[in-house]
This record gives C-alpha cells, structure tokens and sequence, in this order.
C-alpha cells in the first residue's frame, strides 16, 4: 500500500486496495486478543495530490467486523465506514548551524503531518490507525439491547428474570418516606 510521489508531479491520482487485515500490525494484535475479529477485507479508496512538498491524501475505508456487544455479550457482526484526510511531508533539513536564527519551526505531529521518506509513502500506518478509530467505543448489538441480569446473569434479550421483581425497591426510596420538619 504505497504511492509513488513521481507519479504526483502533474495530477491527482485516484487508488483502491482490498488489503487483509492480517497486513496491518495492531489489527493483527487486537485479533490475537480476540477483541474482534475482521471479517472482510480493509476497503481503501484514496486521492492523492502533492501541494508543495506535502502529500494531501483523502478517502475512505469500509470493512466488516464481529464484535462482542457491550450490554449482552453477544457477538454481532459491525459495518465500519470512516472518511479521512491524512498529510504526509518529508522532514525539513536539518539548519546548517545551531545558533542561526530564523522561523520559529512548527511541530509536525501537532500540525497533524506525518514524515516519510524517500520517493513513496507507505499507507499502513495512517489507514491502520483510521479503522482503530471508526471502531465503536462500547459496541452494542442493538440501542435497544436490554443486556444481562446483574444478579443473575440472564439475557434480558431472550427471556425476563424473577431477579427485578424481588428486587425491595430502589436503595434510594427510603429518601421518599423521610419527613422533614418545617420552620
């Protein structure tokens, strides 16, 4: 998954790649510790132009993943689709004195730029880190997922307890019977 900053010189280039998530180091990882599973392959659409000395790089990636839900634990199947816009610049040389005074340098990871080197820029870092970011923070199988039973640990999905019908009350309804004294 590379583009070659030659073929940038004239003109926006379009790419596509169906790339196994296996390629990519830290989805590699979170499969290992089965914190999902992908079940399809990362889609990537790019466009690429140079501005300059930078590589403006926009598109999107799309892919499937089986997740564990967050409420059930049941597993379901999760479609991820993110836009992104990534830069990528090659590092400014180096001042040819230590002392020379001059613009204040801008630092590149709070400019959101990302370094390469050479005459091609390797996508696997930045696409690897879009789909670490579309995953869902706590996934869930449905809004309307009911999860287990604190006590008991049934599927509220599948079939109701007698655990919340036992249940006294709320450890809050004792405040509904106190009476306070008026001046």
């Amino acid at each position: 998954m590379r583009i070659q900053t030659e073929e940038l010189k004239e003109t926006r280039i379009a790419l596509e790649f169906d790339t196994s998530a296996d390629r990519f180091p830290a989805l590699r990882e979170m499969m290992g510790r089965r914190e999902c599973d992908f079940t399809g392959p990362i889609r990537s659409r790019l466009r690429a132009l140079r501005i300059g000395d930078m590589v403006e790089v926009e598109g999107d990636i799309r892919t499937t993943v089986r997740l564990s839900c967050g409420r059930c634990l049941a597993e379901f199947i999760c479609p991820l689709e993110a836009p992104f816009t990534l830069t990528y610049a090659q590092p400014a040389p180096a001042a040819e004195e230590p002392g020379e005074p001059g613009p204040r340098e801008m630092d590149v990871e709070a400019a959101g730029l990302i370094y390469f080197q050479g005459e091609d820029i390797d996508l696997t870092e930045g696409i690897q880190e879009q789909v670490i970011l579309s995953l869902p923070l706590r996934p869930l199988c449905s809004e309307s997922c009911k999860g287990l039973c604190p006590r008991c640990g049934t599927d509220l999905n599948k079939a109701a307890c007698g655990c919340l019908a036992a249940v006294a009350g709320s450890p809050f309804a004792v405040l509904g019977r106190l009476k306070l004294e008026k001046d």
